[in-house]
C-alpha cells in the first residue's frame, strides 16, 4: 500500500508532502508510475508536490494524518 501525508511543506512556490509504502519495491514502482526520478528518493520516502499527491490518491494511495503517517514511516524503516 502507498501512503501520503498532508501537503503542508513549503518548498519555494510549491507545497509538498511525503510518500511512503509498505515496502521499498512498492514505493519505487509507484513513484515510477507517477513519473518521479529514482534520484529523488530520500532514503525512506519521496517528496512529492501537491498535484502529484492528488494523482497518487486517485491511483489508490491512502492519505494519512500525521500520527498514522509517522507510525507507517517507522514500520517502513524496519522493513
Amino acid at each position: 500500500m502507498i501512503y501520503v501525508d498532508a501537503a503542508i511543506w513549503k518548498c519555494g512556490r510549491m507545497v509538498m508532502c511525503h510518500m511512503i509504502a509498505d515496502t521499498p519495491d512498492e514505493l519505487h514502482r509507484f513513484a515510477n508510475e507517477l513519473g518521479l526520478k529514482r534520484s529523488w528518493y530520500q532514503g525512506d520516502h519521496y517528496d512529492i508536490c501537491k498535484r502529484k499527491r492528488s494523482i497518487a490518491v486517485e491511483r489508490g494511495a491512502v492519505a494519512l494524518g500525521r500520527r498514522d503517517f509517522v507510525y507507517k514511516l517507522r514500520a517502513y524503516r524496519t522493513a
